[in-house]
């Protein structure tokens, strides 16, 4: 931590608070989401919200931004020492407040500066003033040092670029608190580069921030503070610099966390699955390979991990050997020794593999109905009679199923929709193993779950392979590879550029063929 941090901090305990929330409570049908939340924000302090999902910070971000207006809430918000109660959104961004959601609410198909002040353009004679409109966005760039035209249409803006359109809306609102909701989740490192330094930028103009992740890595270099929520209760806050990262996720989980990937024991068997040549083409460009003259096998009992940069073509190669994928694809797939075609999903079901896909939401479930709809809905004819579903074997499965991954819900008729990101994770991956899969791919398991539920994926992974399952885990999270696969195949544009057992799998020596470049020696 740097002696600047640490001054930082130190000032902090001093200052009085710009914003505090006291006692904050409020309950949903059947739910105390938040039980005297207090919390406090200082000015010129990024101040990090961690928790798991389900812990409240959603819901206590959403009472500040007038999302949940006054009476709806218990507790007293506090800004500049004088009580505020927001009965609207529009009443919390008049009062400085400004809140940026992990999805962005811009009109795409208007520009850069239309989006910024969308609702407030500069009007002359009751016509907008085109000149000045693109003359303030203009200074908002230059204020955050962007090189990016006003005119630009925001659908032409890469991820990280929108969400720094975002940050400059706010800021021409004069907004005093930003709170920013998972930022860096889409974005890539160089993107969260710039996101930093704007941030930093931000914090010593005297803008507050308070800094939702569950990237602890970021938490520790960007913020100043870090107050943990768990189960809808403040745990406690303290300075970064006087901190650790083992501590906080202590906190989070309520035990203390000694080891993040639990310790392999998988007795391998024989190859389950082999595939040899396998080509995939994208479906908008002919002729452009996103996989080319792939090839691997995978043991039961193993894991086996796809690790490759963004555009390396793993998830494609998941969705074409599950028959999922819309490009031409060729190459040739062995179960058990046995050539097979696989031309659909059900295909692909039928012999024994199961795929939990990186967009659980669009892919894995269906949001507004139930725990057990959900989780029967791949392995139905497995409880099913010849004629009719069995609803006594379907319910019994379910909770058996909801029991094994220990998601937390009211009963398995709960909506789907209404779970924490890791809880419908849990959905997912009972829904598969309802099916008795012999293979398992794993597409991004643990993306946008926080450390506690991720831990109990780790379990779980671990134990399917020491059941016997032959797992494919693709992860942009290298340690996350690393620490769950007994050997590891990298792709660099749809090629295999390296292949390591475990002891070999070193992080410099799998990003040097995921780069493109030549396999360090182990």
């Amino acid at each position: 931590m740097s002696t600047e941090l640490e001054t930082r901090n130190s000032k902090l305990e001093t200052i009085g608070a710009l914003l505090e929330m006291k006692s904050i409570t409020k309950s949903f049908p059947g739910v105390r989401a938040l039980d005297g939340v207090s919390f406090n924000l200082q000015s010129s302090e990024i101040h990090a919200l961690v928790g798991e999902n389900g812990a409240g910070k959603s819901t206590l971000i959403k009472i500040l931004a007038g999302v949940y207006p006054h009476p709806e809430y218990g507790g007293e918000i506090v800004l500049d020492g004088s009580e505020r109660r927001f009965a609207s959104v529009r009443d919390s961004e008049k009062a400085g407040i400004a809140v940026i959601y992990q999805e962005l609410s811009l009109v795409k198909e208007l520009n850069f500066a239309e989006n910024i002040f969308l609702g407030r353009e500069p009007r002359r004679f009751g016509i907008i003033n085109g000149e000045e409109l693109y003359s303030r966005a203009q200074k908002l760039l230059d204020e955050l040092q962007l090189q990016i035209d006003p005119r630009t249409p925001v659908i032409n803006l890469g991820i990280g670029q929108q969400q720094l359109v975002e940050i400059a809306k706010a800021l021409s609102q004069n907004a005093r608190i930003l709170v920013l909701d998972e930022p860096t989740a889409a974005l890539t490192d160089t993107e969260v580069e710039t996101l930093f330094r704007i941030l930093t930028d931000l914090r010593a103009r005297g803008v507050a921030m308070i800094y939702i992740s569950h990237k602890l890595d970021e938490v520790f270099r960007i913020s100043d503070r870090v107050t943990v929520l768990r189960d809808g209760k403040t745990i406690g806050t303290s300075a970064t610099s006087q901190t650790d990262e083992p501590r906080i996720i202590a906190q989070m989980v309520g035990r203390e966390v000694d080891q993040i990937f639990p310790e392999a024991k998988h007795e391998r068997g024989e190859v389950v699955f082999e595939v040899r040549n396998v080509t995939v083409e994208d479906p908008s460009v002919p002729g452009k390979r996103l996989v080319d003259r792939v090839g691997f096998s995978v043991r039961k009992g193993e894991v086996l991990g796809i690790a490759g940069l963004m555009g390396s073509g793993r998830s494609e190669l998941l969705m074409a050997l599950f028959g999922a994928h819309s490009g031409r694809k060729s190459g040739d797939f062995f179960v058990n020794g046995k050539q097979i075609a696989i031309n659909n999903p059900n295909e692909a079901i039928s012999h024994g593999i199961g795929f939990v896909t990186e967009d659980r939401k669009r892919y894995g479930l269906i949001l507004d109905q139930t725990i057990l709809r959900n989780m029967t809905l791949a392995g139905l004819r497995n409880l099913s009679g010849r004629f009719i579903t069995d609803e006594d074997a379907e319910a019994a499965a379910g909770e058996r199923a909801s029991s094994d991954l220990r998601i937390k819900a009211t009963s398995v008729f709960t909506i789907a929709g209404t779970l924490s990101g890791g809880n419908q994770q849990k959905v997912v991956l009972a829904k598969w193993l309802l099916t008795n899969p012999r293979m398992l791919f794993l597409d991004e398991p643990t993306r946008g779950i926080d450390v506690g539920a991720k831990q109990e994926i780790y379990a779980q992974i671990n134990r399917l392979a020491e059941a016997g399952l032959a797992i494919v885990l693709v992860s942009s999270e290298l340690p996350e590879v690393l620490g769950l696969s007994d050997r590891v195949i990298v792709l660099h544009e749809g090629r295999v550029t390296g292949e390591f057992t475990r002891s070999e799998a070193t992080p410099e020596a799998v990003m040097s063929c995921a780069t493109g470049r030549a396999r360090l020696a182990a």
